[in-house]
């Protein structure tokens, strides 16, 4: 699954993946119990594709750490987000190396790891890595049949069309 139809709201628990958008908002459905809701235009949402993990050498992307996370547990589940701090810092550690310490917080691993559980637990983890390496490929392909070599062919084809006139 692509991450860009993932959602945080604020004030409200879990998960949620977009359905419908509407004149005023959306519609959302629970990852946890399946329960769709309506979220205002207002409303402060984050999509998870676009959240990042501050690092000493800038920013990794979620899918990124969600990634190494699944290395490391073979797509299976991360420990619990109730664990204590220190235990949850020192497996974050493990996981990205180089995280900024002084930027994010134990309730932002804490996110981290609850919000991968999520994923994982609905069977979403295992389609990470796909999407990642297919909106690669996708942006390479577009690439290359956008040169212009059609500029040339324009021109006769209005000569083309002068000359029968």
């Amino acid at each position: 699954m692509n991450l860009e139809k993932i959602l945080a709201v604020s004030g409200k628990p879990g998960l949620y993946a977009l359905k419908v958008q509407t004149r005023t908002g959306f519609v959302a459905e629970s990852l946890i119990d399946g329960k769709k809701i309506t979220v205002r235009l207002k409303s402060n949402v984050s999509l998870l594709s676009e959240i990042s993990i501050y690092t000493h050498d800038g920013e990794k992307p979620l899918t990124e750490v969600f990634q190494r996370i699944a290395t490391k547990e073979n797509k299976g589940q991360a420990i619990s987000h109730k664990e204590d701090n220190a235990k949850l810092a020192a497996y974050f550690k493990e996981i990205l190396p180089d995280y900024d310490e002084e930027r994010v917080y134990p309730s932002d691993i804490k996110k981290v790891l609850n919000w991968y559980n999520t994923l994982q637990s609905k069977g979403l983890v295992t389609d990470l890595a796909p999407a990642a390496a297919e909106a690669k490929e996708e942006t390479a392909v577009e690439e290359k049949p956008k040169k212009a070599p059609a500029a040339k062919k324009a021109p006769a084809k209005k000569a083309a069309a002068k000359k029968e006139e």
